[in-house]
């Protein structure tokens, strides 16, 4: 697959199975990930591996912030909370540690992190890995940060659900390029 093909063809794929990504596998996600834009060098990123036994010990704590915000939330919401971490062999916590910079703001660090992300995602498709990335409120919840032993400045910015691609390929639509690109003229 050359690199034009990668980008065009990479899907987020929500079903996955065993096995999880090899070492050797991650190893290439982690170093294409860490050639993302880094303004400043801070390198804004710090990645968690969740596998095995550890999913459901992240299961149960993605249950435990939700009941505080919900104390009466039935048993099968609460098992469904309990079984995301389970919808893949493993995951990849994607953690901001958000630096003070006199040039770089909060907000380049993440878009960093994101990009980093983005590579993740390209060298796992690269690789036959199936990836998706998935965010919602509970990952910003602090008592996720604090369970998960994030520093007061970490931000949790998404979770990066890694196996072999089970089903269909997700079919995308291709978009039309001038539906999003416009020229700016100048009125000078």
């Amino acid at each position: 697959m050359n690199g034009i093909e990668l980008l065009l063809e990479r899907v987020s794929t929500p079903i996955l199975e065993e096995p999880a990504p090899s070492d050797q596998q991650l190893d290439v996600m982690f170093k294409a990930a860490l050639r993302a834009p880094d303004h400043g060098r801070i390198r804004p990123w710090r990645f968690l591996k969740v596998s095995g036994q550890a999913r459901e010990g992240l299961g149960e704590l993605m249950a435990q912030a939700v009941l505080e915000d919900q104390p009466d939330l039935s048993e099968d919401a609460l098992a469904r909370f309990r079984g995301m971490p389970l919808r893949a062999p493993m995951l990849v916590l994607a953690i901001c540690p958000v630096k003070q910079h006199p040039k770089v703001p909060e907000i380049e660090q993440k878009m960093s992190l994101a990009a980093a992300v983005h590579s993740l995602l390209l060298a796992a498709h690269a690789q036959g890995v199936g990836a998706m990335w998935r965010t919602g409120e509970l990952c910003y919840h602090p008592r996720l940060a604090k369970g998960l032993g994030l520093a007061d400045n970490e931000q949790l910015m998404g979770f990066i659900y890694l196996g072999k691609p089970a089903g269909a390929k997700k079919k995308v639509p291709v978009l039309d390029v001038n539906d999003f690109v416009s020229e700016w003229v100048t009125s000078a």
